[in-house]
């Protein structure tokens, strides 16, 4: 089942997706209590957990892929978000300092390459966020909900991934272990199964947030030998489709073209 941006919309405004909202929003801010100076991108359909960061980061966008579609955000003030093609991101090289993906790795058909690009316009020392399902989560088997589409995840399974395209983990946490229920009764104690639930091992929970940095060396090789790490070719026009589904919005800014990283956010 592929998201369609509708969708994801009108699940954060249902009373689970509130939920959601909530406590992986609180999540992200442990593990970035601040952003002040940076320059933050959200991949996939990250917008709801970048608001908070709208005025206290130097710079904060909203990137949505064309198989997913775009709207308009935030819809008061200036719009912030952009079609694009996950692996031909429209930045240059080494121009953010964060990029926060939810509802992103787990729905791309090749993971491998958004992280490669990702890597390519984060700037050195730049740090990624990804929020994925939980492999053995309740929330993976929710169909109802956004968590319950694509390709979950284990902590171990994205660390192995970013190894592999030359980010290194520093940090992960889990969120959401209420039920994915609407039920009154459950969600109007939510707090405590979010307290309870950190008490318990991480597969109860309903995502998996790993935090990573960009590195520049691959581990040491046989004979104790360190090897350069092939420094990715910049993407200089990447070209977008708008999707079949997208909400149309005459003020959002055109695909298919290089944004400057100091017009991030300021359209």
């Amino acid at each position: 089942m592929s998201l369609d941006v509708a969708e994801l919309m009108a699940f954060y405004e249902t009373p689970l997706g509130r939920v959601a909202r909530q406590f992986v929003g609180a999540r992200i801010r442990r593990l970035w209590p601040d952003l002040k100076g940076e320059r933050l991108i959200g991949l996939g359909y990250a917008a709801p957990y970048c608001g908070p960061y709208v005025g206290e980061a130097e710079r904060v966008g909203a990137f949505m892929p064309a198989r997913m579609g775009v709207t308009r955000w935030p819809t008061d003030g200036p719009n912030r978000a952009t079609l694009v093609e996950e692996d031909a991101l429209p930045l240059p090289d080494h121009s953010i300092e964060r990029m926060l993906v939810v509802h992103g790795l787990e729905n791309t058909d090749a993971p491998e390459k958004m992280l490669r690009e990702i890597w390519r316009v984060l700037s050195p020392g730049g740090r990624l966020l990804v929020v994925v399902p939980n492999r053995l989560g309740l929330w993976t088997r929710a169909e109802a909900t956004p968590f319950g589409t694509g390709r979950p995840y284990s902590r171990s399974q994205l660390e192995r991934m970013f190894a592999e395209t030359m980010f290194t983990p520093v940090a992960a946490g889990e969120a959401l272990f209420v039920p994915p229920t609407s039920r009154r009764i459950i969600l109007g104690s939510a707090r405590a199964w979010e307290r309870m639930g950190r008490r318990l091992p991480g597969a109860f929970a309903g995502v998996v947030l790993v935090e990573a940095e960009k590195r520049y060396w691959q581990p040491a090789q046989s004979g104790g030998k360190r090897a350069r790490v092939r420094r990715l070719m910049p993407v200089l026009q990447p070209a977008t489709q708008p999707a079949l589904r997208m909400l149309p919005d005459p003020t959002a800014p055109s695909a298919g073209r290089t944004i400057d990283a100091e017009t991030i956010g300021s359209h």
